[in-house]
């Protein structure tokens, strides 16, 4: 009950906040990586509650939205096939392919089922063994290591009907790349702290070193959000830029070392590509040799679909942080959460979803009148645009 009180502390808030404003005396602009996050931010106005020389830009950290096109246009092609169950997280299934989506396979008669966890895919291959059983390894550091862990227990099981379509990533390369990008403008970064919890933050005091930018481990609770900021600003006005934890109660230096132990085990390090940035070279994660006969890229032989983004969709540069949402022409128009163009606006982390669902419909300007931003579940309207089934 302690952390929930201290949740809920409006005074510690509004002490946080005075702090902020009272420290900064010039325009920073910083970064939180994690699209969990980016919700938090948008839906308790916490962006309107800082100094206006203090800008926060949404970072890459959506595992949905940087699913590259050409990743879910062979988890189409697999799912459609008929000896195939395809096992998903729900976010996946309203991502737009080239010409469809997985809910689209579902109803033309595709197996496509919805689950909770990697193990719930094993339990179906060991009750269908008559069914090749695929599931839809995506995510950053947090998912890897119960995935992991499924592709482990199958092999341990004998179970040659499992395989695992992965698109794992790693944030500290993407961190690399947002850095040496030449438009970039960020100064400091939130580190997303359940990332933290799994691998710790040994790689982050090189970058912070590198690009003389502050980087502070954050929860996602407002309070913990305003935290980091406030470290943050600190930082940034006295010249420093160090690696700071302000999660301490779920991130250790060291990580998670029973995690870590089966992520080096089952994968190895890769170059991978993420939606609308590009090619992140050891940003990626894929099965190890000794696990390779459960990559379902090989088995089902679909490694050889190439595609391209239609460039309409601008969600890459709200994925760099180039943009807000709000600057591309489609969005709220042609894109939305019923007609989405790209992952960003679907996505349960995806910052074009946030501010969709919290109507931050224009500008990043304060609004002249109140906005129910701050409601548990947004506008009636805009939570049923955003979950149109059921």
């Amino acid at each position: 009950m302690k952390y929930i009180d201290e949740f809920n502390d409006p005074d510690l808030a509004r002490r946080l906040l005075d702090e902020i404003h009272a420290t900064a005396t010039r325009p920073w602009a910083l970064m939180e990586v994690c699209g969990g996050q980016t919700h938090s931010i948008i839906r308790h106005g916490i962006d309107q509650l800082l100094p206006e020389n203090v800008e926060l830009i949404h970072g890459p950290g959506c595992p949905v939205c940087v699913t590259p096109l050409e990743v879910i246009d062979k988890a189409l092609e697999i799912a459609a096939r008929p000896d195939v169950i395809f096992c998903s997280f729900g976010d996946m299934l309203r991502v737009p392919g080239t010409d469809r989506d997985l809910f689209r396979v579902k109803g033309e008669g595709g197996d496509v089922r919805v689950v909770y966890s990697p193990l719930d895919a094993l339990q179906l291959a060991r009750r269908h063994p008559d069914r090749q059983v695929v599931f839809f390894a995506i995510g950053f550091e947090t998912t890897a290591p119960a995935n992991a862990m499924a592709v482990h227990q199958a092999r341990r099981l004998g179970l040659d009907n499992f395989s695992l379509l992965v698109s794992h990533v790693r944030v500290p390369p993407a961190v690399e790349a947002i850095m040496t990008a030449p438009a970039c403008r960020v100064q400091a970064f939130l580190a997303a702290g359940h990332v933290c919890s799994v691998m710790g933050t040994a790689e982050y005091p090189r970058l912070a070193e590198r690009h003389r930018v502050p980087i502070v481990v954050t929860g996602f609770e407002p309070l913990d959000i305003l935290e980091g900021i406030r470290r943050a600003v600190h930082q940034l006005e006295r010249g420093e830029h160090r690696v700071e934890n302000a999660y301490p109660r779920a991130v250790r230096e060291s990580g998670n070392p029973a995690a870590l132990r089966m992520l080096e085990e089952v994968f190895e390090v890769t170059d991978r590509a993420w939606r609308g940035i590009g090619r992140i070279p050891g940003s990626g994660w894929r099965l190890s040799e000794a696990y390779r006969a459960y990559d379902a890229e090989h088995r089902f032989d679909v490694t050889g679909i190439r595609t391209e983004e239609p460039a309409v969709c601008r969600a890459g540069e709200v994925l760099q942080g180039l943009i807000k949402p709000t600057k591309c022409s489609a969005f709220g128009t042609t894109c939305t959460p019923r007609t989405p163009l790209g992952a960003t606006m679907v996505s349960s982390e995806g910052a074009c979803a946030a501010y969709y669902l919290y109507r931050r419909m224009t500008g990043p300007a304060v609004p002249s009148a109140p906005v129910p931003v701050s409601t548990p579940q947004g506008t009636r309207a805009a939570q049923e645009e955003m979950n149109p089934v059921g």
